[in-house]
């Protein structure tokens, strides 16, 4: 059995210092918009619950209470992580700004 040959791919990227730091802030938006509509419909999925509770056992209340904290703990450690990325993109920006001076 002969190895694979893998080709040499070296694609050339050329962007800007400021592209990358916009692209980093897009990535970083565009996820806390992600967790929001999470949080969004878990907040609807109580509400709905609760409106037709009148049906619901409390150990299904349970269960679905249980789901929701599930969820929005992921949320939270989700949210430390952006805010770790975010630091890193002004410590970037510290860094080259201090660069220049």
């Amino acid at each position: 059995m002969s190895m694979p040959t893998i080709p040499d791919i070296k694609p050339s990227i050329d962007i800007s210092f400021e592209d990358t730091v916009k692209l980093l802030l897009s990535s970083i938006a565009l996820e806390e918009l992600s967790l929001a509509h999470i949080m969004n419909a878990e907040a609807e999925k109580v509400q709905e619950i609760i409106k037709q509770s009148c049906g619901n056992k409390l150990c299904d209340l349970l269960a679905i209470d249980k789901s929701v904290e599930r969820i929005l703990r992921d949320v939270i450690k989700k949210e430390i992580l952006l805010e770790f990325k975010f630091e890193n993109v002004l410590e970037l920006l510290d860094t080259k700004w201090c660069k220049h001076n």
